[in-house]
């Protein structure tokens, strides 16, 4: 892990106390670093997902799942088909 990777981590970490994020970050790159690190540890690679399992992972962190939810579909972290039919983690 590069000491850039390290200090990520590290200021991700800093968002949350008992394993519970405490606020969503307000600021654009500090936000997009917290839904990287959702993405990557709420969700697995080639599968879908229904709106319930997507709030029941985002619930685990955070009472406000909507929220996450629509940040990681806006942010290309999570894809949806026009019906809201389904999630799917990209990359």
């Amino acid at each position: 892990m590069s000491d850039h990777e390290s200090s990520g981590s590290q200021r991700v970490a800093a968002l949350f106390s008992r394993g519970r994020l405490t606020a969503i970050p307000r600021k654009a790159a500090r936000r997009e670093q917290l839904l990287v690190h959702l993405t990557e540890t709420l969700f697995e690679r080639d599968r879908e997902y229904t709106e319930r399992e997507v709030n029941e992972a985002l619930l685990t962190v955070h009472e406000d799942c909507s929220a996450l939810r629509r940040y990681l579909v806006v942010a290309g972290l999570l894809t949806r088909p026009k019906d809201g039919s389904s999630y799917r983690r990209v990359g």
